[in-house]
């Protein structure tokens, strides 16, 4: 099949998701898949539906970060008859990132944001924080909801963006459950249109949490703004690209670390990697570089600091596939960063989250001496589990 040029899909891409996805299959850059072109057609109306969209923002001369987020005053309104935005659900692997990649990448908006879900939550958080600590030392307000932070962290967002799209839409934090209601609901009466992917249906947000009934409005609101789509592909690409890939490389030297880039690059579509925090129980995890779905770190950045039990519990629902850097040979005189290395793997292990990684040696090689030998036998035969590709085609466990 002879490959696009690139004019070609340069041109497709101006043209909305649906050409886009088309030229890819016609360059034989992906397989047909009757779903994502139905999840592509969705798209490519939104596509035309928000060409040139911009609702109506505050003017230029205050366009300034802290007058933005500080300004006591709403944007007007948006008109009735906003676009109504698209939530793509279906399990991991299906190609729901690359089609929102498509859409985001054509959307003539001139106001437009990508990001990861938890992003945008810790960024909203920050700024909540920001107006707080700002409205402790201001005189006090006439208006008592003039210490409602939601209305200006509404406005500062939307005059960054008209149109936000997340990827990996999902709400596990009681303090994000807390504000996500009124925060939406201020945003779609400003105008701004939401796309988002995710593994789990809007009915299943938050769902068995503790104040959770709290929580039902914003599933009732999100169905009522946003188009739900599931994606039902019978394949997953995902796994199909771990399938192929070595998934442990020894020793942990300059190939085996390219071999990780390379894995990497491969898991996440080569989108770019970020820092990000992962928050539970009023904790912070710190992941170096995140990617849809894919988290990577240094040995000692994960098990040589005093992480436990929950925040592993954490990395290991958040991500379907950890990079490890760098496994050390371990035993006695290491053995707080064994013990934490076997309750790692067992948290990956249990919740069927995918490990790619560079060791000093082979798993029954890694721990060969001391008392706690024995008590690693298990962890070096999950490891070799992991490796297999029986465990690699099982679904992830959030």
């Amino acid at each position: 099949m002879p490959a696009a040029s690139p004019g070609a899909s340069a041109a497709a891409r101006n043209e909305g998701p649906l050409p886009a996805l088309r030229a890819r299959i016609a360059a034989g850059l992906i397989a047909a898949d009757p779903a994502q072109e139905l999840a592509a057609e969705k798209l490519q109306d939104l596509w035309r539906r928000t060409r040139g969209y911009d609702p109506k923002s505050e003017p230029p001369e205050s366009r300034g970060f802290l007058s933005r987020f500080f300004r006591r005053k709403p944007v007007e309104e948006a008109p009735e008859g906003a676009p109504v935005g698209l939530y793509l659900v279906g399990e991991v692997g299906r190609g729901k990132s690359m089609l929102m990649d498509l859409f985001f990448e054509s959307a003539d908006v001139p106001r437009k944001k990508r990001l990861h879900f938890h992003q945008f939550m810790q960024q909203a958080h920050r700024r909540i924080h920001a107006w707080k600590m700002r409205d402790a030392d201001a005189p006090a307000p006439r208006d008592v909801h003039d210490h409602d932070p939601i209305p200006p962290l509404a406005d500062s967002i939307v005059a960054e963006a008209a149109l936000l799209c997340f990827d990996e839409f999902q709400v596990h934090d009681i303090t994000d459950a807390m504000i996500l209601g009124r925060l939406f609901e201020a945003l779609f009466a400003r105008g701004v249109v939401v796309v988002a992917t995710s593994n789990t249906t809007p009915d299943d947000l938050f769902k068995g949490k503790p104040g959770r009934d709290a929580f039902l409005p914003f599933i009732a609101l999100i169905k009522s703004r946003i188009e739900v789509l599931v994606l039902d592909s019978a394949r997953d690409y995902r796994r199909d690209r771990i399938r192929g890939l070595p998934t442990w490389h020894v020793p942990p030297d300059g190939r085996a670390e390219r071999a990780l880039d390379a894995a990497f690059a491969e898991l996440t579509g080569e989108a770019p990697a970020a820092p990000m925090h992962l928050t539970l129980l009023g904790r912070s995890v710190a992941v170096p570089q995140a990617a849809r779905g894919v988290a990577r770190f240094a040995f000692d950045e994960i098990c040589g600091r005093p992480l436990g039990p929950a925040d592993y519990l954490a990395v290991a629902t958040h991500f379907h596939t950890v990079v490890l850097d760098g496994i050390p040979r371990l035993g006695p005189e290491n053995f707080d960063r064994a013990r934490r290395f076997i309750t790692l793997i067992d948290t990956l292990y249990e919740h069927r989250c995918k490990l790619v990684a560079s060791a000093e040696d082979h798993p029954d090689r890694l721990y060969e001496r001391g008392e706690n030998a024995a008590m690693f036998e298990r962890t070096a035969s999950r490891l070799v589990e992991m490796q297999s590709q029986d465990y690699l085609a099982l679904p992830h466990l959030t």
